[in-house]
């Protein structure tokens, strides 16, 4: 049974980094679309990378470019998250999520399988 764990999350201060980590259980990632998201008090949850089967195409959407980069060891089951710079609006719960669909894409309803999520906390 496909079972994920994320870590790594915390408090951190205003411009420091944290690497949040994703774990997939009970299945190979060679077949799996696994992706980042977060959702903000108060906001909707939207998706910050993906990364496909092959993880040749990791993907950051476009409002988190250049502060936020993904990457992913199949052999490992894990995909990290990076979050350098941290603002106070990076503030979120982050999940890992994984789905069997054959290409990235943050349509939440394609992923199967949900982490319970790791906080991020950005605050002096």
């Amino acid at each position: 049974q496909l079972q994920i764990v994320e870590s790594g999350g915390g408090l951190v201060q205003p411009g420091g980094s944290l690497r949040l980590s994703c774990v997939v259980s009970g299945v190979s990632l060679d077949y799996y679309i696994v992706a980042w998201f977060r959702q903000a008090p108060g906001k909707e949850r939207e998706g910050v990378s993906c990364s496909n089967k092959n993880y040749e195409d990791i993907n950051i959407a476009n409002s988190k470019k250049g502060r936020f980069t993904s990457s992913r060891d199949n052999a490992k089951s894990t995909v990290w998250l990076q979050i350098n710079t941290l603002k106070p609006e990076d503030t979120a719960v982050y999940y890992c999520a994984v789905g069997s669909h054959d290409h990235c894409d943050y349509e939440e309803d394609l992923y199967e399988w949900w982490g319970q999520g790791t906080q991020v906390t950005v605050s002096s």
